[in-house]
C-alpha cells in the first residue's frame, strides 16, 4: 500500500505500523491528512492492466491507458468514459475511480489494476521586485525563498545610488577618471611633440603628484626611444644605400678593366687570322682566340646585370627611406586622433560622475550605515476560478499554479547633512 502525499509518496512502512485497528485508523487518517488534489493543467500518465486468465498474463489497455493534461475544468477525457473529474482527488483515488468506472461501464468482474503517475506539475509564477519574472517549472519542496531564487533575487532597491557605498564609489570613479585623463593628456603631448618633428621632449604641464611625475618621465622615455628607433632606422638606411654606391664603383672599375681586355683579346683575334690566311698558323688557333674573346665578353655582361641589380636595391632604400618618416607621421597622426576620442569620453564620463555625486551630496544622502530594505510576499492561488491572495513567509510551501508576489519595501531615509570636518568624501574630492 502507498500514501500518496501532495508532493510525493509516503514509505510503505508508514501503514505497516498499523498493526492493530487503533493502529490503522492513525494511518488512514495520516493517509487522508497527506494526500493532495491534482491541480488543472497537471500532466499525468494513466497506466491499465489486466489479468487474462485464458493468455495467463497480463494485458495492458493501451487504448486507454497513456497520457493526459488536467483542464481548466479539473477534468480529463477518457476513452469510453468521457470526462472525469479528478477534483478532490490524488493519484491513487483517481486511478481508483477510473478502475471503477471502467468496471462498471464494461461490465468486468473484476476490476483492472488502474496506476496514475504525476509526470509534470503546473508551472509557478514569481512577480513583482524580482531580477528575472517569469515562468518557472514546479518543484517538489517548493518554498517561498526557493522561488525567489528562481527568479533571480530582489532587484536592488530604486535609492541604492544614495547609499554611502555608492557615494564613496562615484568619489573613486571620478579620481580614477581624473588620472586616466591625465595619462591621456601626457601621451597626446608627447604624439604632438612627435607630430612637430622635435628633436627633444619636455613635458609643458605642472604635476601636482607622484603618479603625475612618474606618468610623464615615461612619456618622455618612450619619445626618446621612439626618436632613437627613428634615428637607427635612418642610418641603417642610408648606410645600405651607400653600401650600394660604393659596389656600383668598384663594378665600374672591372668593367673598365674587362673592356681593356676585351680590346685587347680583339687585336690578339685579328693578328690570329692575319697569320692563318698566311698559313703561318693552323685555323684551331682562330677557335682558341675567339674563345677568350667571348669569356671577356661574357664578364662585361655579368658584370652589367651586378650594377643594374645595385641601383634598384638604392632606388628602393631610397623609397624605403624617404617613406620612413611618413609611414612614422601616419602612426602618429592615428593614434593622434584615437587618443582625443579617448579624452573626449572620458572627460564626458567625469563629468557624468561629477553631476551624479553632486546630486547625492546636495540631496542630503547619509554616509552613515544604509537601513537594508525588506521583501514581502504574497502568494495567489485559484481555487474555483477565484484568485486568493495571501501573506506568506520565505518557508511558506507553495502549490503548483501559484503566483508569488515579491514587494520591495524600501527603508525610510532620514536626511543628514555632510559637514565640512566629516573623514567621508565630499563633492570637493572629485576634482577638476
Amino acid at each position: 500500500m502507498i500514501l500518496h502525499t501532495r508532493f510525493g509518496k509516503l514509505p510503505r512502512t508508514v501503514p505497516r505500523l498499523a498493526a492493530t485497528a487503533g493502529g490503522l485508523l492513525i494511518a488512514l487518517n495520516v493517509s487522508a491528512a497527506l494526500a493532495s488534489p491534482i491541480f488543472p493543467h497537471t500532466k499525468i500518465r494513466l497506466t491499465l492492466v489486466q489479468w487474462m486468465p485464458t493468455k495467463g498474463s497480463y494485458e495492458q489497455w493501451a487504448a486507454v491507458g497513456g497520457e493526459y493534461t488536467v483542464s481548466d475544468q479539473g477534468t480529463i477525457i477518457v476513452p469510453l468514459l468521457g470526462a472525469v473529474s479528478v477534483e478532490n482527488k490524488d493519484e491513487a483515488g483517481l486511478a481508483s475511480a477510473i478502475a471503477k468506472a471502467l468496471k462498471e461501464k464494461i461490465g468486468l468482474v473484476d476490476e483492472p489494476a488502474a496506476s496514475v503517475e504525476i509526470l509534470k506539475y503546473p508551472p509557478i509564477y514569481v512577480v513583482g521586485d524580482v531580477k528575472n519574472p517569469g515562468e518557472y517549472e514546479f518543484r517538489s519542496g517548493m518554498t517561498v525563498l526557493k522561488a525567489l531564487a528562481l527568479g533571480g533575487g530582489q532587484i536592488r532597491p530604486l535609492d541604492s545610488t544614495t547609499s554611502p557605498e555608492a557615494v564613496i564609489k562615484l568619489v573613486g570613479d571620478a579620481k580614477e577618471l581624473d588620472e586616466s585623463i591625465m595619462r591621456t593628456a601626457a601621451k597626446i603631448e608627447r604624439l604632438e611633440a612627435e607630430m612637430a618633428g622635435q628633436t627633444t621632449f619636455q613635458s609643458k604641464q605642472e604635476p601636482n603628484d607622484a603618479a603625475a611625475v612618474a606618468v610623464h618621465q615615461q612619456e618622455e622615455a618612450i619619445f626618446s626611444a621612439r626618436a632613437n628607433e627613428l634615428s637607427r632606422q635612418t642610418k641603417s638606411l642610408t648606410a645600405l644605400r651607400d653600401l650600394l654606391s660604393s659596389e656600383i664603383g668598384v663594378l665600374e672599375e672591372k668593367i673598365k678593366s674587362t673592356d681593356a681586355n676585351i680590346n685587347s683579346a680583339q687585336q690578339q683575334l685579328s693578328s690570329t687570322i692575319a697569320l692563318i690566311e698566311r698559313g703561318a698558323l693552323v685555323a684551331t688557333r682562330q677557335a682558341d682566340a675567339e674563345r677568350v674573346m667571348r669569356a671577356y665578353q661574357d664578364d662585361r655582361l655579368d658584370l652589367t646585370v651586378l650594377i643594374m641589380r645595385a641601383r634598384q636595391s638604392i632606388s628602393q632604400t631610397t623609397r624605403d627611406l624617404e617613406g620612413l618618416a611618413d609611414k612614422r607621421q601616419t602612426e602618429i597622426a592615428s593614434a593622434l586622433q584615437s587618443e582625443h576620442a579617448l579624452m573626449n569620453s572620458l572627460q564626458l564620463k567625469k563629468a557624468t560622475v561629477q553631476k551624479v555625486l553632486m546630486e547625492n551630496l546636495s540631496s542630503g544622502a547619509s554616509l552613515g550605515p544604509a537601513e537594508k530594505p525588506t521583501l514581502e510576499y504574497r502568494v495567489v492561488q485559484n481555487s474555483g476560478g477565484n484568485d486568493t491572495e495571501t501573506p506568506a513567509t520565505e518557508t511558506t510551501s507553495m502549490a503548483p499554479g501559484d503566483v508569488l508576489k515579491v514587494i520591495l519595501i524600501a527603508p525610510s531615509r532620514t536626511t543628514t547633512s555632510i559637514s565640512s570636518d566629516t573623514s567621508e568624501p565630499t563633492a570637493q574630492d572629485v576634482g577638476q
